[in-house]
C-alpha cells in the first residue's frame, strides 16, 4: 500500500498522521518531536487545542526539512467568517511559528440548529481559505465535520474542499459521507480511528487482532487505510505511537472488511455537526 494519498489538487499527503487532540501544551513538542523521529510525517493540530505552539516546537525540534512533514491546523467555531478566519490563521501562524501550512480546515460547520444564515457563514469562511490558498500560504484546504448538506454549498465554488475530516472507526464510519466526499474528490480523514476504548474491547476485532496477529488498534487504521481513509490515530505513550504506524506489513481479507464494515454502532463521540452546540 502506498505511503501517500494524493489531493485533488495534486499535493501528496502522507496516509497516516499523527493526532494531537487533548495532547497538552507542554507535552506537544516532545510527542510530535518523538513521532517524527519514528517516522511520522503528517501531524494534525488545531486552534482548539490549545498546543500549537509546542506542536510547531515538536516539527522544528525534529531535526527532518520541513518540506518532509505535512502540517494541518483548524480554524475554530468563534472565528467563523471571512476576516475572523483570517486573524485566526495569522494566530496558529505564528504560534506554529512556521513559513506556511499544508493544510487548513474549518473545523466544524456552522449549522441551522445554530444560525439562519449558516450557509453564508459556511461560505465566508471558506473564502478566507481560499484566499489564503491563492496566497500560497497554505498548501491545500478543506473542512472537517462537513455533512453532504454543508459541502453543497462549498462544492459550488471556484475551489473544491480536498480534504473532510471526520469521525470515522469501526462501529461508526459514516459510510454516507464518506462516499459522498470519495465520489466527489475529496479526501476522508479519519479522526478517533480507535474510537473510544469500547471499540478496542470489542471481541469481533478481538478475533481479528489475534488472527493477524496484531492489536486491534492496528486492525482498526489498517481497516481505516483499506477503506481510502487517512487514520489519525493519537496516542502520547511511545510504545503505542509506534505501533500506530506499524500496518504496513499485512492486508485485511475483503471479507474481514465487511465483517468490520457491518460492526453496530459502538465508541462514538455522540457529536453531530447539525446538533453541537459550541
Amino acid at each position: 500500500m502506498n505511503n501517500h494519498f494524493i489531493l485533488n489538487n495534486g499535493v501528496e499527503i502522507p496516509s497516516i498522521g499523527y493526532g494531537t487532540w487533548q495532547t497538552p501544551q507542554e507535552k506537544a513538542a516532545d510527542c510530535v518531536a518523538y513521532a517524527i523521529e519514528k517516522g511520522y510525517r503528517h501531524i494534525d493540530t488545531a486552534a482548539c487545542y490549545e498546543n500549537e505552539v509546542g506542536v510547531g516546537k515538536g516539527v522544528r525540534d525534529s531535526g527532518i526539512d520541513r518540506r518532509e512533514i505535512f502540517v494541518t491546523s483548524k480554524v475554530w467555531n468563534t472565528h467563523r467568517g471571512y476576516q475572523k478566519t483570517l486573524a485566526a490563521f495569522e494566530k496558529t501562524m505564528n504560534d506554529l511559528a512556521l513559513d506556511y501550512l499544508d493544510l487548513y480546515l474549518i473545523h466544524w460547520p456552522a449549522s441551522f440548529s445554530q444560525y439562519e444564515n449558516w450557509e453564508e457563514i459556511n461560505l465566508e469562511t471558506w473564502r478566507a481559505l481560499i484566499e489564503l490558498y491563492r496566497a500560497g500560504k497554505v498548501r491545500a484546504i478543506g473542512v472537517s465535520n462537513f455533512l453532504p448538506s454543508h459541502l453543497a454549498a462549498l462544492m459550488q465554488t471556484e475551489i473544491k474542499p480536498m480534504v473532510n475530516q471526520i469521525e470515522f472507526h469501526p462501529g461508526f464510519m459514516q459510510s454516507e459521507v464518506a462516499k459522498y466526499c470519495q465520489s466527489n474528490g475529496i479526501t476522508v480523514e479519519a479522526w478517533s480511528p480507535l474510537g473510544t476504548g469500547r471499540v478496542l474491547e470489542n471481541a469481533v476485532l478481538k478475533e481479528l487482532a489475534d488472527k493477524y496477529g496484531k492489536f486491534v488498534a492496528q486492525i482498526c487504521i489498517r481497516w481505516c487505510l483499506q477503506n481510502d481513509v487517512i487514520p489519525l490515530p493519537k496516542s502520547v505513550t511511545p510504545k503505542r505511537i509506534v505501533e500506530n504506524l506499524d500496518v504496513y506489513d499485512f492486508e485485511i481479507s475483503k471479507d474481514d472488511i465487511k465483517l468490520i464494515n457491518a460492526l453496530p454502532y459502538i465508541g462514538g463521540s455522540g457529536l453531530h455537526p447539525d446538533k453541537v452546540r459550541f
